[in-house]
């Protein structure tokens, strides 16, 4: 079994008030929105049903998603679901989800973390950290995903699953799928791929006023009697409890099977048409950080050596570690978009990033969340003219000022010697397009 990272709290809480500010700040009536409906079959799953009643059969399902799919919740009850529908077939998973990410990155290692895995089905779960993301970049985002898989592994079958969070609901509340799904429904229907939208039941019952969107699970007759009889959904308003909200995931897919099954004609290989958007990112990439030139002060955290380079190990094969000011990481590219994967944690500082001949940018790899590590990208340039472009990364000599940037989310410095250090940790390229000479 493959799995991701443990996803963490502080983490989850740092994207439930992003997307708080990011839908905030978007108009309704900027994108069109879909009629919302829990199952749009279209073409079905035809290579999935076909060889989950063959006898024998090894079936891997693939989860790329954020923190929900991460959870212990819908993605290893619908795994045991599949399993118990499909006695005589052999089911596994490839748990891809990284919480607090989306699409924009998800394009990216979906060869890597899911498609060199092998799977026969994968569900693609993206809405809420999508949230506030532009319909045009997840158009580009979800179908270079598409394209990407269908290039490589033409038999296996996509379904794209949609979530909801208190934030996220209003369009819903209103017989609409909410932004980031309706825009994902464009690449649905251009590739003939079904959808399912879990949260139509959270929906509904937030609308009926039988929701509790934020509360702990009641324990005791008298914390039950408090809710009145309401349905608790989760301890945040966006990462479902297992017991409840959950539930109400599993329950969606398994109503959606009958009608996914009905639209299933004869299996075989999706074939790959004219795109929906020109500038997809079918040719998006994930390149080991070695294909760069980095300074000698640079050294691989080795993950048979390394226990931090072996906690990131399944996510990051060339992680490696810089300290030293001055220590850079230089490389060419022909392409659109670029970013760098790394780690950035208490012990990181901040970086000098010049692109082309444009003025060079200090970029802090440290923010008001960095008491842990986990995964980032530093964006070095996007939308990009298609031609090739120098990239330099400087390692700044100066830190940022970690006691007011940790302010800044309540947080503080506990042990001064935990904070002390301009590391910086790229493990990666994220790349639209190629590197070159």
């Amino acid at each position: 079994m493959l799995t991701a990272q443990p996803f963490n709290r502080v983490l989850m809480l740092r994207h439930c008030l992003f997307l708080l500010f990011a839908t905030a700040t978007f108009a309704a009536d900027e994108f069109p929105l879909v009629p919302a409906q829990e199952c749009h079959p279209r073409k079905g799953l035809p290579n999935f049903f076909a060889k989950a009643n063959t006898p024998g059969a090894e079936i891997k399902i693939g989860y790329l998603g954020g923190s929900i799919t991460a959870q212990t919740g819908w993605r290893p009850k619908t795994l045991a679901y599949f399993q118990q529908t499909y006695p005589k077939a052999k089911f596994s998973e490839i748990n891809a989800a990284i919480g607090g990410t989306g699409s924009d990155l998800g394009v990216f290692r979906v060869k890597q973390d899911v498609l060199d895995h092998k799977p026969d089905l994968m569900f693609v779960e993206f809405a809420v950290n999508d949230g506030g993301a532009s319909p045009e970049q997840i158009f580009r985002c979800m179908e270079g995903i598409v394209r990407q898989t269908w290039k490589a592994l033409p038999e296996c079958d996509i379904c794209f699953v949609y979530t909801v969070t208190e934030a996220l609901v209003p369009a819903m509340l209103e017989g609409k799928f909410q932004r980031s799904a309706s825009a994902m429904e464009k690449i649905a229907d251009h590739y003939g791929i079904p959808t399912i939208h879990m949260g139509m039941e959270v929906a509904k019952l937030a609308k009926e006023g039988k929701l509790v969107w934020k509360a702990k699970l009641p324990k005791t007759d008298e914390e039950k009697k408090a809710l009145e009889g309401k349905f608790v959904f989760a301890p945040d308003s966006v990462h479902p409890h297992v017991e409840t909200g959950h539930e109400l995931y599993l329950a969606a897919i398994v109503r959606s099977q009958e009608p996914i099954k009905a639209a299933s004609k004869t299996p075989g290989p999706h074939v790959l048409g004219a795109p929906f958007i020109a500038t997809n990112y079918e040719q998006a990439k994930l390149l080991p950080i070695s294909a760069a030139t980095l300074s000698k002060g640079f050294t691989l955290l080795d993950p048979k050596s390394d226990d931090f380079g072996k906690r990131w190990a399944n996510r990051m094969t060339t992680l490696h570690k810089g300290s030293q000011a001055g220590d850079t990481i230089t490389f060419n590219f022909k392409g659109t978009r670029c970013s760098i994967y790394d780690i950035i944690g208490p012990d990181c500082g901040q970086v000098i990033v010049t692109l082309d001949d444009q003025p060079a940018k200090i970029v802090p790899r440290f923010d008001a969340h960095c008491t842990y590590h986990r995964l980032s990208a530093l964006v070095i340039g996007s939308d990009l003219e298609d031609k090739v472009h120098s990239v330099m990364i400087e390692i700044d000599a100066k830190q940022p000022d970690k006691a007011v940037i940790l302010a800044k989310n309540s947080n503080k410095i506990d042990k001064p010697e935990r904070f002390d250090g301009t590391a910086f940790y790229p493990g990666a390229i994220l790349l639209v397009g190629e590197l070159v000479p």
